[in-house]
């Protein structure tokens, strides 16, 4: 038996339940994990709350992140054995193999044998806000030197990962945030600058730092109002990657400045780098080598217990952490 998180039902965080469960043995293709630590994400709170693209099957197991050491593997894995210490690359169902508890069995090539540097606590915080900004800005964007890139929700760990590659591949990353709280947290976490989007007008400051041409890259998982003067302060041929809908508010299509400026803007999804075997294995290189350098370093805004997981999903949704919440095991 081993302490698992479940939920019984949607709701808020009262409905995660610390319950003793038989966890089989892992799969063909899978590792099984003793859980030291693991990172929480927005899409574990909108699947509680019965808002995410993925439906429940009750009782529910969930969470994507985990780092630990396995404790038995499958009968056609030969890259681990007992012993090694690992960390979890996110996988695309959120129950069926979720991170939530001491024991967790994961897809075999979702896991990695992270740097010998990394706490537990900080490879449960790398893979999912790593892979989700790389792809985007790397593989996607295409990325380089002298780029500028707009990055909203500036204060989330993604956000924070997003500075941390910009500077890697040698672009300058503009963080927009509401209210000048988080200023100089993000100033202090990578960003080259950072607008105020409640006092400032953000189109006129992003034109005058980059001398009038815009930023090429923008990366907003927002949508809603702010959609539009996003736009506006994109450099002509720019790529706008939306990976979210965080806000409750209808997004305007602004079909003219589009036109005018003959910019891209793509939906994009995590998924579309895990599915993809290249793709990963070109995630995985950057992201191993950025995280041994040093380049790459997990921001954690605070650690929780397992017994207090409602409290930590409560930290989470009142929006006040920069950087990753992490639960320790």
């Amino acid at each position: 038996m081993a302490r698992i998180v479940r939920i019984h039902e949607y709701g808020d965080a009262s409905v995660l339940k610390l319950e003793a469960v038989d966890v089989p043995a892992p799969g063909a293709d899978e590792v099984q994990i003793e859980v030291k630590a693991f990172g929480l994400n927005r899409a574990e709170v909108m699947f509680r709350n019965h808002a995410y693209l993925q439906e429940a099957q009750f009782p529910s197991r969930l969470g994507y992140e985990a780092a630990g050491v396995v404790v038995a593997v499958g009968a056609s894995v030969s890259e681990f054995k007992a012993g090694d210490a690992v960390s979890v690359i996110p996988p695309l169902d959120i129950a069926r193999w979720g991170t939530y508890g001491e024991l967790a069995n994961v897809p075999a090539h979702l896991a990695v044998k992270h740097p010998h540097t990394l706490s537990f606590e900080q490879a449960a915080a790398s893979w999912m806000q790593y892979v989700t900004a790389w792809g985007a800005l790397v593989e996607q964007a295409r990325l380089h030197r002298d780029d500028f890139v707009l990055v909203t929700a500036a204060s989330s760990s993604v956000g924070l990962a997003a500075f941390q590659i910009a500077r890697m591949v040698g672009a300058t990353p503009i963080a927009v945030t509401r209210t000048r709280a988080k200023k100089q947290a993000l100033l202090d976490a990578g960003a080259a600058h950072v607008i105020v989007s409640d006092e400032e007008d953000m189109v006129a400051r992003v034109m005058a730092l980059t001398e009038g041409k815009g930023a090429r890259v923008v990366f907003d998982p927002v949508g809603g109002p702010s959609f539009e003067p996003l736009t506006q302060s994109m450099a002509r041929g720019g790529i706008l990657l939306e990976y979210g809908a965080l806000s409750p508010e209808p997004t305007p299509f602004p079909l003219f400045t589009v036109l005018g400026k003959s910019l891209t803007l793509k939906g994009y999804l995590y998924s579309e780098i895990v599915s993809d075997p290249a793709t990963l294995a070109r995630a995985k290189t950057f992201i191993f080598d950025g995280l041994a350098s040093g380049a790459l370093q997990p921001i954690i805004a605070r650690t929780f217990t397992l017994d207090e997981i409602q409290d930590a999903h409560r930290f989470l949704e009142a929006n006040q952490q920069v950087g990753k919440i992490v639960v320790t095991v």
